[in-house]
């Protein structure tokens, strides 16, 4: 069963080009699938079963997994299923008839102009590290992109003359423009911090860490919290959360909805609704609030 696995991630990363993010997924889900397996005594993914499945389903779900996980899981389930028939291991597919347990959508948590102003002006400019998370947040919140994205930019990514940058996720790329705000930051970073910081490095990533080397996603995910605690911020802050407010901001000032998704770089439109229903709310709660018969 090991061995299936094994080559259903090299199938995912090799063939099918699945995103690093995708693949960590997909190898901790059945890993786990595999281990529930194996205590059942069944070690030959020929011998996998509806009910051995379904078994290990009923067990996230009494361990109290929310229904985002055993969702996910089970997307992760079938896709292995689907790839065994197609290597000959299986022949029906017990995985057929399995269903997501239904999600209850939160609205986006975003947070205000007022805050994202007072998040971005809390890195100290006259430090190369402060130039530097300027330069990130600045264009995080320009582009909405996701952190990941963010810290694979390459210098060649980047076009400040006509201020757009070239972002690639998966087999996918888009183009994105942003404003002269990120352009001021970006050029201030460029200038006075990216040469000290990656010393004598040679890399093409555009944001390295403090020593010259590639920034992770949970180092960004640190420097954010860290300005939103000094910026006095008590609601949530993380990446998502600016990707968020990018996306809601950009509604309220009249900004199409295909236009978020291919900026967001959505595949499916019903994933950018959300930011609309979240629109949809405010504006119930203003028209509540406000109108004289309301």
């Amino acid at each position: 069963m090991k061995t299936a696995l094994q080559d259903f991630i090299t199938y995912m990363s090799e063939v099918k080009k699945a995103s690093v993010n995708t693949i960590m997924s997909y190898q901790n889900d059945l890993t786990k699938l595999i281990r529930h397996l194996a205590d059942q005594n069944i070690t030959d993914a020929g011998k996998i079963s509806e009910t051995s499945l379904n078994s290990y389903i009923l067990s996230m779900e009494r361990e109290g997994m929310s229904p985002a996980t055993v969702s996910r899981n089970i997307a992760s389930i079938k896709a292995f299923i689907f790839y065994l028939i197609k290597k000959g291991r299986l022949h029906d597919d017990p995985s057929e008839r399995m269903r997501p347990p239904r999600i209850e959508r939160k609205p986006p948590h975003t947070l205000s102009t007022d805050q994202v102003n007072g998040l971005l002006e809390q890195p100290d400019t006259d430090t190369v590290k402060g130039l530097r998370d300027k330069a990130m947040l600045e264009l995080l919140y320009a582009t909405g992109i996701r952190v990941s994205e963010l810290i694979a930019i390459r210098l060649e990514d980047i076009n400040l003359k006509n201020r757009f940058i070239k972002c690639c996720n998966s087999s996918k790329e888009r183009m994105i423009p942003f404003g002269n705000m990120a352009k001021q930051a970006l050029e201030n970073y460029f200038l006075r911090a990216r040469a000290e910081l990656v010393g004598k490095f040679e890399t093409n990533v555009c944001f390295t860490n403090l020593s010259g080397g590639s920034m992770s996603r949970q180092g960004f995910w640190k420097i954010i919290k860290s300005y939103g605690k000094i910026a006095g911020i008590q609601d949530e802050i993380t990446p998502q959360v600016l990707r968020n407010s990018f996306a809601i901001h950009m509604i309220e000032n009249g900004a199409d909805i295909r236009c978020i998704q291919e900026l967001l770089g959505h595949s499916d439109v019903s994933t950018t609704q959300a930011y609309m229903q979240t629109r949809t709310r405010k504006l119930r709660e203003v028209y509540m609030e406000t109108h004289p018969r309301a």
